[in-house]
């Protein structure tokens, strides 16, 4: 018998929810089938197995039946500002691997107040901002409008939009009524940075960290104001244009990718993320976001199109971000049979 023969491929299960809602924002976070099968596609080119694990009532048993070698988590949880962290929370009770950011990595980085206070001690600039408590409508003094309002621990931008920029008082006690009834969470208010938006990709892990160049998202067509909103990104070819590598200045490129570099480091982030900038009218660069579970819709998500900006198509980039994770857990590509 060959080499070949005496070898089997890992079996990787995709962790993952499934949309079924395309009527709201409900589920915008959770990932079309088509990315699915895209995602399962790329790991057969690189010789691996999958079988999909959907984060229903009926993962843990469906788990233990397929025995996955190795868990590719884009798995998005089912309520609470914890859930990004609930599917890993279970591989980890079953000891199981997976790909991406641990349990409490992917706990803070979905509460953007939490992660405000990591990042600050960083001494990374960023937008002023405060929390507001469920049901509490008092704000500080001299408040610096326009204000941004958004739900503290949602993703995919979802309950931002245009519309979310309060001018005055008025306008934010409105505005954070209307967002408190619709979301039912905490809000974060933050100063609304006019200028040029960008995000910063990156796969690794220690020593083997890679950093991608900048993406901007350059707005084609806003309102008031420049918001990569929800239905902005649903729509996003009638609203913005991708330019990587961007045409800033090379200090402030490299003043980006050193900063989603610390702020990668700082809240733990495993094998790949995203982080966002704003770039200011006056030059000056603030940190908005981290996103430690970057969706990997192909055509569609930021990670895979920056990502092939900078070369790296997207089978190869899939196949990268489970390599990173079987290296940090040393793990081998292909096993032995007993």
């Amino acid at each position: 018998m060959n080499e070949k023969a005496n070898k089997k491929a890992i079996l990787v299960g995709i962790a993952v929810n499934i949309k079924t809602d395309h009527g709201s924002d409900t589920q915008a976070e959770f990932d079309e089938p088509e990315t699915i099968v895209a995602i399962s596609n790329a790991l057969k080119t690189g010789g691996f197995e999958t079988v999909v694990l959907e984060a229903t009532d009926e993962f843990t048993r469906k788990l233990e039946l397929e025995k996955p070698d190795i868990v590719f988590n884009i798995a998005e949880g089912r309520s609470g500002r914890n859930r990004e962290a609930q599917i890993p929370a279970i591989l980890e009770y079953y000891n199981v691997p997976y790909t991406g950011s641990d349990v409490a990595t992917l706990a803070i980085a979905l509460d953007k107040s939490l992660t405000k206070q990591i990042v600050q001690n960083c001494g990374i600039e960023m937008p002023s901002s405060f929390l507001i408590k469920k049901g509490c409508l008092e704000f500080p003094d001299n408040l610096p409008f326009p204000i941004l309002v958004k739900p503290n621990a949602e993703g995919s931008s979802k309950g931002i939009s245009d519309a979310s920029v309060a001018k005055n008082l008025t306008e934010l006690h409105k505005l954070v009524n209307k967002m408190m009834n619709n979301y039912g969470e905490d809000l974060i208010a933050e100063q609304y940075i006019d200028g040029r938006e960008f995000t910063v990709g990156i796969i690794g892990n220690g020593s083997y960290i890679h950093v991608f160049e900048p993406m901007e998202i350059i707005f084609q067509k806003f309102n008031s104001y420049k918001i990569y909103g929800y239905e902005v990104k649903k729509n996003f070819r009638d609203y913005i244009s991708y330019q990587c590598p961007p045409n800033i200045p090379a200090e402030l490129k490299a003043l980006m990718m050193r900063d989603a570099e610390t702020v990668y480091s700082a809240l733990g982030c495993l094998d790949f993320a995203r982080i966002d900038f704003r770039l200011s009218n006056d030059g000056k660069v603030y940190f908005l976001e981290v996103n430690p579970l970057p969706g990997l819709a192909p055509g569609y998500s930021d990670f895979p199109m920056l990502a092939a900006f900078n070369g790296i198509e997207y089978n190869n980039l899939v196949c990268k971000v489970l390599y990173c994770a079987l290296k940090r857990l040393g793990m081998k590509a292909v096993e032995e049979n007993e």
